[in-house]
């Protein structure tokens, strides 16, 4: 709610004008779905504040959520959560309507809370849509992924530090990204990217982006990721050029991690569609998805 700025006590002519505490964001949404009938089923759905779920209308699994965060994009003091939990041998992928944005912060930051849990034998696909971080943006996210025994995830976030097609850059800001992923209880990913306050010296560092603005992270975790990493490396080409893939066995699956840099989103996505297309298997792009 907006508070009053009005006081019972009459201003003082030399006092700066008072202003209303500005209106925040909150939103929480949770999807729950299991296997039923040979088919991926909605169990039971929650939302409140600016989350928003919808399922469009599919034949066979997976099921198929998009978000949608109706206040527009993210500033200074919002905060939005999401919880996606998928039941043994269930299959759900998770996108966005559209890209998130984040807008500059007068004051605080805006913050994203992801959570994804899989049961035993279930898979789950987090294929947002990018996130375009604005100059002087304040953005802090957090995923948590709790995967079971023979459970399979693929998990991608992409961010791009402005719009060269608009002329926007991310010059100064703070960004920070934290991912824990966890199969049997173990700790088989962790990563923290940390950026800011100068986000363009940072990003022209060789060992950070190489002065690329669109960055994008996809970790498979998967007892046939090692069998995708060569055709992946084919997609990403040239390492030096902007990215790279790697594999490591992790208990009796294994886990592919791949990154991508490029000057722009469309330069980023001509090469992390097909990546994308690539890892899900089947299931493919999200519908929400175009090059």
């Amino acid at each position: 709610m907006i508070d009053d700025a009005l006081t019972s006590q009459p201003a003082s002519p030399l006092a700066a004008p008072s202003l209303p505490a500005a209106q925040r964001v909150a939103g929480l949404g949770r999807l729950f779905c299991g296997k039923s009938g040979g088919l991926t089923r909605l169990q039971r759905l929650y939302q409140d504040g600016s989350a928003k779920i919808r399922l469009p209308a599919v034949q066979g699994d997976p099921l198929e959520a998009v978000l949608i965060n109706t206040a527009g994009g993210l500033t200074g003091g919002d905060r939005l959560g999401w919880t996606i939990e998928v039941g043994a041998d269930a299959f759900a992928a998770i996108t966005t309507q559209a890209c998130e944005k984040v807008y500059r912060a007068a004051a605080d930051r805006a913050e994203t809370s992801v959570r994804l849990r899989v049961d035993p034998g279930g898979r789950v696909a987090w294929l947002p849509q990018e996130t375009i971080v604005f100059d002087r943006a304040a953005f802090a996210r957090t995923l948590d992924v709790e995967l079971g025994d023979d459970a399979e995830a693929l998990v991608l976030e992409a961010t791009l530090f402005g719009r060269l097609a608009m002329g926007e850059r991310a010059t100064n800001g703070s960004f920070h990204d934290r991912w824990r992923v966890r199969q049997g209880g173990a700790l088989i990913h962790a990563e923290d990217f940390r950026v800011g306050p100068d986000i363009a010296a940072t990003l022209r560092r060789p060992a950070a982006a190489g002065g690329a603005l669109a960055v994008a992270t996809l970790l498979l975790v998967s007892p046939q990721a090692e069998s995708l990493l060569e055709p992946a490396r084919a997609i990403i080409g040239d390492p030096f050029m902007g990215g790279g893939a790697s594999f490591w066995r992790v208990g009796r699956s294994g886990k592919l991690l791949a990154r991508l840099c490029a000057g722009d989103g469309y330069q980023l996505r001509k090469r992390l569609v097909p990546l994308v297309e690539l890892l899900n298997g089947r299931a493919g792009l999200p519908k929400l998805w175009s090059l």
